[in-house]
């Protein structure tokens, strides 16, 4: 079973939009914890405790278990509101899972033994083509983390789903195809001509300019709606 990471939350009486105002105004973030066919709970949470949880690797893959008036419920993050203006969170959804329950998620890549990959030492760059992979799993076999070994890859290179080595159960959404991970692709180097050019240019102090002296610019389960 995953380990849940403990939260206390405290009940609100109502949900809707006026209820998660007064939260608001009282300093908490408002929330609920739906589905596994029970009733909605809606929550309010300690906005520091909160943040320090979102800014935490793997906010919506890792199981919480919180507490609401005694009770817990483990639950996943599913939803989560931001303020445009200052980041701060101002909503947050759970959802309820059961023994059975399985789920998509998102869940992050890890690369390792760059120093052992001949490409990179070479001068190759490792492009990252995806950072996270949705899998489906049982909810309390969500893995934290799934591991790209670099070892032996040269330039030209790719590794694909089928590379990496998923835990029992785990498999990933994408089932048609053997889709990248990562390439290890070739330096891109500036032509030496260019660069002098560029150099030259530079020394005589000249501005590149439009006509008129203008600069020329580059081209699963229902859950209760709450705001």
């Amino acid at each position: 079973m995953a380990q849940a990471t403990a939260i206390a939350a405290a009940r609100r009486e109502h949900l809707g939009k006026g209820a998660s105002r007064a939260a608001r105004r009282a300093g908490q973030v408002p929330g609920i914890i739906y589905g596994d066919n029970q009733d909605p709970v809606p929550i309010a949470l300690d906005p520091i405790v909160l943040s320090q949880q979102i800014r935490q690797t793997g906010f919506f893959s890792r199981v919480f278990e919180v507490e609401v008036g005694g009770e817990k419920h483990r639950v996943l993050a599913r939803d989560l509101q931001l303020d445009p203006l200052t980041d701060r969170p101002i909503h947050v959804d759970f959802m309820r899972f059961g023994a059975d329950t399985r789920l998509n998620v998102e869940v992050e890549v890890v690369f390792e033994n760059e120093r052992e990959c001949p490409g990179i030492r070479r001068g190759g760059v490792l492009n990252v083509v995806r950072h996270t992979v949705e899998l489906s799993c049982l909810a309390d076999n969500i893995p934290e983390f799934i591991t790209t070994d670099l070892t032996g890859l040269d330039i030209g290179d790719s590794v694909h789903i089928s590379a990496i080595a998923l835990p029992q159960g785990v498999s990933p959404t994408i089932t048609d195809r053997d889709f990248t991970i990562a390439t290890i692709a070739a330096p891109t180097l500036l032509p030496v001509e260019e660069e002098e050019e560029e150099l030259e240019e530079g020394e005589e102090g000249e501005l590149v300019e439009g006509e008129e002296g203008e600069e020329v610019e580059a081209g699963e389960e229902e859950k209760p709606t709450e705001e």
